[in-house]
């Protein structure tokens, strides 16, 4: 089944040539009001949605053989009669590897920065045009000379202005006592964590800002070998003025300088940068969440209600939502673990999502999910910022090879939250959350190949 979908912009100018037309060969005939006012609702009410497949590449489930994408309307999307087959139809997206994909607030822009091999770093935006149709627009930039080749990074909430990535270098410093020769009298001192910061202008393709700080953890942390060892996921405060950057701890054994696999969790950490200048680092800590902030494929902090909401991971008691307030400062009177709201034990949130209602999709696993070919089973849950409460969406179909750790998208429209189902190598569907009622819509049919999967939708 296929549909043709214009946009507003297309409809009108068309619209306009014929009434032109018309003109000139009538006076009598002039538009219906009624008539333009019903085609301008229709449209508005429809938006692209692109569908995200991610190739096998030498493993089920590893998404290492490229990204594959693919475009329809809302309503086809919500159709089960429809089906997609990006594997075989659809727009190869620049990459390496999975493709690391944004999109544009209304779905007409995707952005792309290439992941790893000789394009890695490249940046570069396409107009969705529908089906496999993706029209380059504006020019492309490298970052990796900033933040490498396989860059983590993300859109900024700022009107689909702004994009910002990050890295992490790390070096032990050790102290040789004044004796290089010497070995066994070397001292730990600390591990230094050298991070770079670089935001990309999405309308013009070009640097606006980059920086590079060492960021150190309290002076006990860090003689007891604990360092920032990754970061992900930026994010604005609301009053636009501050970064938010999430971080994941990792420590060695200041006695051999060796990894260290077992030791205390520390409390959640984000690094604040001022913003746009990205200077004056800082670390903040919660005493509420544990674990890391730096997410994973998916943006991991929202804006909502005038603070920021992110998630953390690796937490000794199950993931939680954390607060961060209008001070920059985490608020430690906001308590929502996740194993508590779903009645499980090392609940892990893979990717999430909040609608402007505070409610919102959260893409998990937990103790109890199954070994898949892939890794661990995941489930969707529909949860509430305001009231800390979750469920699991039962209205949807799980299956032991149903693979979310890679899961990268998700559409907001309105209440509506878009979401992929299919299991590692099989066919599914897109599912429509309505997230006021807890409504489920089953949409269109999601045609898979062996040892693939999708990673959602832009």
């Amino acid at each position: 089944m296929k549909r043709t979908f214009l946009n507003f912009k297309t409809l009108a100018t068309a619209v306009l040539t014929v009434g032109l037309m018309i003109a000139c060969s009538s006076d009598d005939i002039t538009p219906t009001p009624d008539t333009e006012g019903e085609a301008e609702e229709e449209l508005e009410e429809s938006r692209w949605i692109t569908v995200a497949a991610a190739k096998m590449g030498d493993n089920p489930g590893d998404g290492n053989g490229g990204t594959l994408i693919y475009a329809v309307s809302s309503e086809d999307a919500k159709d089960p009669t429809v089906s997609i087959e990006p594997f075989e139809n659809g727009f190869i997206a620049p990459s390496n590897r999975t493709a690391r994909l944004q999109s544009s607030e209304d779905g007409n822009t995707i952005f792309n920065i290439s992941y790893a091999g000789d394009t890695g770093g490249n940046y570069t935006k396409y107009i969705v045009e529908g089906g496999q149709t993706f029209t380059p627009s504006g020019s492309e930039v490298s970052i990796a000379p900033y933040v490498g080749s396989a860059p983590r990074w993300i859109k900024l909430f700022d009107g689909d202005q702004t994009g910002a990535a990050v890295y992490v270098s790390t070096e032990h410093e050790i102290d040789d006592n004044g004796t290089p020769d010497d070995a066994t009298d070397d001292t730990y001192v600390r591990t230094d964590a050298n991070i770079g910061v670089v935001t990309l202008d999405l309308v013009n393709s070009s640097i606006k800002e980059f920086q590079e700080h060492s960021v150190a953890l309290s002076a006990e942390e860090e003689a007891n070998g604990y360092y920032i060892s990754r970061i992900d996921m930026p994010v604005l405060n609301a009053a636009g003025d501050k970064l938010y950057i999430g971080a994941r701890l990792s420590k060695v054994d200041p006695a051999t300088v060796e990894r260290d696999s077992d030791y205390e969790i520390l409390g959640s950490k984000t690094i604040v940068l001022d913003y746009p200048s990205l200077l004056n680092p800082t670390v903040i800590t919660s005493t509420v969440g544990y674990g890391n902030t730096n997410g994973y494929r998916s943006i991991n902090a929202f804006l909502y209600g005038g603070s920021v909401y992110q998630a953390n991971q690796s937490d000794p008691e199950g993931s939680h939502i954390l607060k961060i307030d209008a001070d920059n400062e985490y608020d430690d009177s906001y308590v929502f673990n996740l194993d508590d709201a779903l009645g499980v034990e090392e609940a892990y949130i893979l990717a999430w999502r909040p609608a402007g209602n505070g409610k919102a999709v959260i893409a998990y696993r937990h103790a109890g999910s199954a070994e898949g070919v892939a890794g661990a089973q995941g489930f969707f849950a529909l949860a509430d910022l305001n009231a800390k409460t979750a469920q699991k969406i039962d209205a949807i179909p799980y299956d032991t090879d149903f693979y979310l750790f890679q899961y990268q998208g998700f559409v907001v429209e309105g209440t509506e939250i878009y979401v992929t189902q299919a299991p590692v190598g099989q066919n599914g569907n897109i599912y429509v959350i309505d997230t006021e009622t807890g409504a489920v819509t089953k949409g269109a049919e999601l045609v898979n190949v062996e040892g693939s999967h999708f990673i959602g939708v832009f």
